[in-house]
């Protein structure tokens, strides 16, 4: 009798470890466990937490897929002129790039923008998957919209006026401009504090001095981002309100140490992850006490021990644009790439010429073939790429019109009603 019950209970107990075995890796939260880290001269890959064979639909994909295709998913390109050029077509059909960023040089007129768009999709239709089409549309200051559109109060003025229900449908209003014209991402909104008076780059972006009126107002933003199916990007993390550089041209230095950072800078971006943000933009900032060897968006201190790990977010992470001086006049750009996704990122953005462009492209793909980067670690930035664009549904289907009269009227009433 004694026997049949200890051979019962280990049958029970082997079950028992049976079971736990089937887990699809990427159910469980894509953080690694916390580790000193000052250098990048070794792999630093983020840690996939079970190897098992995963079954559902997106790995299916990412095993299909070549790794030519799986770096260009992580890749978001800025070109020149108003047509779609060679370097386009060969970004888009030869490098398989995931998606693309339309700035004020590109756009002419509503009409000429939205041909624009059409065209780049239709060079799409042969590859797997559809393009991110993405813009710096902030409202106020910063607007690359055609000047047919009626223009928008600045964040600063949102601050002051300092009612969610406004913030929310201006995230609305600025979701329905840009997917009027085949957007699908909008860089926005800026949750950086305007903390520092001699700031030269976040000023009136930002929605005021105070961390939980940056807090609840860019949250509100975003939500009316999302409303609309447009995929907000919050940005700078980890806070770009207390420097006084601009690191289009140089690279900001910050001191503050972790405890000033969770008590002022990362509240907003807290608040943000809890409320569902779905992909954050990581600054060129270099934290002296956090990491001293490599800025904000190089350093897997701040993307994978601080984002990923401490503010538990397993969306997508794409770097500010790496042709910044921050990064051009202190760091190889072929070298910052992999850096960069060695320590977490999952997009690298790069905005202005073609040729950094191959470069970057061309150096993630040496890094694989030298063991400098794994592939596992491209497939886990793959999941969260593929996951983010089955999410908001994209599509590289046509738009045949857009009314502006419709969204100029929007525009008139909001303001009406709000703004005194």
């Amino acid at each position: 009798m004694y026997k049949s019950i200890i051979l019962g209970l280990i049958l029970i107990f082997l079950f028992s470890l049976v079971g736990c075995g089937f887990v699809n890796k990427h159910d469980l939260i894509d953080v690694p466990a916390k580790e000193d880290v000052s250098t990048h001269d070794e792999i630093t890959p983020t840690p996939t937490p079970l190897d098992i064979e995963d079954t559902d639909e997106i790995s299916e994909k990412i095993d299909k897929m070549t790794i030519d295709e799986k770096i260009g998913q992580m890749v978001i390109a800025g070109f020149d002129g108003t047509e779609t050029s060679e370097n386009v077509k060969n970004l888009v059909e030869k490098y398989k790039i995931g998606g693309l960023i339309l700035f004020k040089k590109n756009i002419k007129t509503p009409g000429q923008l939205l041909s624009l768009i059409n065209s780049i999709k239709m060079l799409n239709q042969n590859n797997k998957l559809p393009l991110f089409f993405s813009v710096d549309e902030e409202g106020g200051s910063l607007t690359r919209m055609p000047d047919d559109l009626k223009k928008l109060p600045t964040n600063e003025k949102v601050g002051l006026i300092n009612n969610e229900d406004f913030s929310y449908n201006i995230g609305s209003i600025i979701a329905q401009e840009v997917k009027c014209f085949g957007f699908n991402l909008d860089f926005a909104p800026v949750l950086d504090i305007n903390s520092n008076p001699k700031n030269p780059v976040i000023g009136i972006r930002s929605f005021g001095p105070d961390k939980n009126l940056v807090s609840k107002l860019g949250v509100a933003t975003m939500k009316g981002i999302q409303s609309q199916n447009i995929i907000p990007v919050v940005k700078h993390f980890p806070g770009h309100g207390d420097t006084s550089v601009d690191s289009h041209f140089a690279l900001p230095v910050v001191n503050h140490d972790l405890e000033r950072l969770k008590n002022f800078e990362l509240v907003p971006f807290e608040n943000a992850i809890e409320n569902d943000a779905d992909a954050v933009m990581v600054a060129h900032i270099l934290l002296k006490k956090i990491d001293p060897n490599f800025p904000s968006s190089l350093s897997k201190a701040v993307i994978t021990d601080l984002l990923r790990y401490d503010l538990r977010f397993n969306g997508v992470v794409i770097t500010d644009d790496m042709t910044m001086d921050a990064i051009l006049k202190n760091y190889n750009l072929g070298d910052a790439a992999v850096t960069s996704v060695n320590a977490g990122a999952d997009i690298i953005l790069v905005c202005h010429g073609y040729e950094r462009q191959i470069e970057v492209l061309n150096s993630l793909k040496k890094a694989v073939e030298d063991g400098k980067l794994t592939e596992d670690r491209i497939d886990e930035s793959l999941y969260r790429i593929l996951k983010l664009k089955q999410k908001y549904n994209l599509s590289d289907d046509a738009i045949d019109s857009f009314n502006i009269e419709d969204i100029n009227n929007k525009i008139s009433f909001l303001i009406k009603k709000y703004v005194k």
